[in-house]
């Protein structure tokens, strides 16, 4: 499905993805052509309002919820999430309780944090090493004072698939609301809302070939709720503010094509990954997969790279046309592995070098060879410089030379 007009390589879906050609051209004549407002009663507004309806059916299409009702538009997948939480802790004062994982994207986890600050009592759940839930630890934090569970579909950094519709069930029956980010998932996985217990749902567009400043939060049908803006009717009542008509349409089209490309999406793209994942693993020595490699999206895959920094991977890649992401972060002068990393115990001398490929359908499998082509030399050279290996395998005790800065 891919058409390579240069040898760049873009292999960072998970950070955002390309607007699909068919989705610029169904959003462009909202720009300048039909530009009423979808409140305006006239016809101008009209046209668009009836364009909005049918992108409200679209993702409802594509998340298999029960009615177009429960689905509404934001300005992003990190608005979705706050709107859910915060939403949840008002509709139920009386509740001061939340659960959510210790590998949550900073859209849920920072709320969790300021909530933490303001008297609520979070659950933190842990995981292994493979990026993996406790779920003992889950049913044992359920309780009457819960006000909501907030778990990610999937992890944005390793791709590791989370239970959440058993999860779901099990909240339904302690009277508990569930909220899923699904900003990894949606359009990767197949969904189908309205067989599952799943309260709240956070899509963001720009994560499936929409473009950026657009995204939804599905509300189930009779879900307590307290909308976080206030003012229009807009989103009946639910997200105050003139819509984003071009950015909701384009969204619509992108849930489109993303239902009819799963099947692809699961065999083609997943194919390349695994392909990538096989031809480095192979060619390069003291380097493993993170996460779940049995049950992950199949477009990602993390590979820590021992003794190295990710970020001087990354520059290498980049000089090759060759765009990834690293697991690592570089705050105030000092280089910490990402909390991912560092809640799934990976060793100090792994987590500095870990690297997410993350494809989409617009990538074809030579993108994936010319990766495979390029790393061993970039990680040969890098390994070179590292004063934590030798010629060519690692220094005595490597792991004696990293201080750690995390327990």
């Amino acid at each position: 499905m891919s058409e390579k007009a240069n040898n760049d390589v873009y292999l960072d879906n998970n950070a955002t993805t390309m607007v699909a050609p068919e989705v610029v051209a169904e959003m462009l004549p909202f720009f300048t052509e039909q530009f009423g407002n979808p409140s305006s009663m006239h016809r101008f507004g009209d046209k668009v309002g009836k364009a909005l309806k049918q992108a409200r059916a679209q993702v409802q299409s594509l998340l298999g919820a029960d009615l177009d009702s429960e689905i509404v538009f934001t300005s992003c997948g990190t608005e979705a999430d706050s709107t859910a939480i915060l939403s949840a802790c008002k509709a139920q004062p009386e509740r001061k309780e939340i659960i959510t994982t210790v590998v949550e994207h900073p859209a849920v986890m920072e709320v969790c944090k300021h909530l933490e600050k303001e008297g609520y009592k979070v659950h933190w759940l842990t995981v292994d090493k493979r990026g993996r839930l406790d779920m003992q630890q889950y049913i044992d934090a359920l309780s009457d004072q819960v006000a909501i569970v907030s778990v990610m579909w999937a992890n944005n950094e390793t791709g590791t698939l989370f239970p959440v519709q058993e999860m779901a069930e099990l909240a339904r029956t302690a009277g508990v609301m569930f909220h899923t980010d699904a900003v990894q998932a949606v359009g990767k996985v197949p969904i189908n809302l309205k067989d599952t217990a799943i309260d709240m749902l956070s899509l963001s567009g720009h994560k499936l070939h929409a473009p950026k400043g657009v995204g939804v939060l599905y509300v189930r049908r009779g879900t307590r709720f307290r909308p976080l803006l206030r003012g229009g009717h807009q989103e009946r009542g639910r997200r105050a503010g003139t819509e984003n008509a071009a950015g909701i349409i384009a969204l619509g089209k992108a849930c489109e094509m993303a239902q009819e490309g799963l099947e692809y999406e699961n065999s083609f793209v997943k194919a390349m990954r695994d392909r990538l994942e096989e031809g480095l693993l192979a060619a390069i020595p003291n380097c493993f997969v993170t996460g779940d490699p049995a049950n992950r999206l199949p477009n990602t895959v993390n590979i820590a790279f021992e003794y190295i920094e990710g970020e001087a991977i990354l520059m290498l890649l980049n000089r090759q046309g060759i765009a990834a992401s690293s697991g690592s972060a570089c705050t105030s002068g000092s280089l910490e592995p990402s909390h991912v990393m560092r809640a799934m115990d990976i060793p100090y001398t792994a987590a500095h070098g870990s690297i997410r490929f993350s494809l989409s359908r617009y990538n074809a499998m030579e993108d994936v060879e010319r990766v495979i082509e390029v790393m061993p030399a970039i990680v040969n050279q890098l390994r070179q410089l590292s004063p934590y290996w030798a010629g060519d395998k690692p220094a005595a005790n490597p792991e004696a030379a990293f201080s750690p800065t995390y327990a």
